[in-house]
């Protein structure tokens, strides 16, 4: 039978396609604001929290939720905080997350097939509910960047001078943060809580290394995420491996290409350092493509 006769198989692709749209997209804009670890952090209290819920009997990807979206708004106003490096702070939440889920996961007693599926992930076992929110949350992302891209924009060029102009940049800010806490709680399952912050991240490093333009960074960056998350799924079901770690392999893969061929190695930039969030850094082209 043809890989597509299979049910779960359909339900399988489709979800990688939705969660590499919008891990691409989420990506964008945590790369272009200089704020990987942002990621890294909430992926990370994602993951912890899917361990408890799953310690306490409940659904992890309730707990993932609750979790990345509490990371999401609580490292906002942290990294905002002039008085603390946003490293150290963030270094902090990520080193009591990962300690509360290890706790957590030391502490269950029976089997913990299903832990291991959260840390590596399992796209083959993707629900149809779990489909449902990715697809939610793929268009939650997609549309709210459609829907305020100027403002996007001026946010991820500069905050300060998005806040002269006129625009509430500090909540877009916050806005971002909550994408990015929804988009990693959702695709916990099928990638791997350990896995999922780097999907965010590579597909967009590897679009920047090709082009300064913001809009052709969304478009490459979701073109990377599609096809690693498609073509990683494939690879583990023919070869039986965790597909989160084929996925990022893949993914990673392509930053290396990209890397190797971009264009910009002729070229020796050296960014400006800025608060956190209001990088021009990565962003000096942007308002002019």
């Amino acid at each position: 039978m043809g890989i597509l006769d299979y049910h779960f198989m359909q339900q399988t692709l489709l979800a990688g396609l939705l969660g590499g749209v919008a891990c691409s997209v989420v990506g964008v804009l945590v790369v272009s604001m200089e704020l990987s670890f942002i990621g890294v952090s909430i992926s990370h209290a994602a993951f912890a929290g899917s361990i408890i819920a799953f310690f306490f009997g409940f659904d992890p990807l309730w707990g993932a939720l609750a979790f990345g979206l509490a990371a999401a708004a609580a490292v906002g106003p942290l990294s905002d905080r002039v008085e603390f490096s946003p490293d150290t702070t963030l270094g902090v939440i990520f080193a009591m997350m990962h300690g509360l889920a290890f706790l957590f996961m030391g502490m269950i007693s029976t089997a913990k097939t299903a832990v291991l599926d959260l840390m590596w992930g399992n796209a083959l076992a993707v629900s149809g509910t779990e489909l449902i929110i990715i697809a939610v949350t793929c268009l939650i992302v997609v549309g709210t960047v459609s829907l305020f891209y100027k403002e996007v924009q001026a946010v991820i060029f500069n905050r300060e001078i998005a806040l002269a102009v006129g625009l509430p940049a500090g909540w877009i800010f916050y806005l971002l943060l909550f994408l990015t806490g929804l988009t990693v709680a959702a695709n916990l399952q099928p990638i791997g809580g350990l896995l999922v912050c780097t999907l965010i991240i590579t597909p967009a490093a590897a679009a920047y290394q090709l082009t300064y333009a913001l809009k052709h960074l969304f478009l490459l960056s979701i073109a990377f995420g599609v096809f690693s998350c498609v073509s990683g799924l494939i690879l583990s079901y023919y070869i039986d491996v965790p597909s989160g770690a084929v996925i990022v392999l893949i993914s990673g893969l392509i930053f290396l290409l990209a890397n190797t061929f971009s264009p910009k190695r002729r070229v020796k930039r050296i960014p400006a350092k800025t608060p956190a969030g209001s990088t021009t850094g990565h962003a000096d082209h942007y308002l002019r493509n």
